[in-house]
């Protein structure tokens, strides 16, 4: 996944993940219906997937 990205641009992607995550989960909180409900929770399992393997990247390039 890594794609030449460096350390820096994994972190700043990684910030990014986060923020989305929280925007999503305040979506999530404000609204109430089953499409709405739906498709905000499948944005928020695509963008913690998303987070895990960045994790997972920054790890591998730090070596630890």
């Amino acid at each position: 996944m890594s794609g030449g990205l460096t350390i820096s641009e994994v972190e700043e992607r990684i910030a990014i993940v986060r923020q989305n995550l929280s925007d999503l989960t305040e979506q999530a909180a404000a609204r109430s219906g089953g499409a709405d409900e739906e498709l905000v929770s499948a944005r928020i399992a695509e963008q913690e997937e998303e987070l895990a393997k960045l994790l997972a990247l920054r790890k591998s390039l730090l070596g630890t």
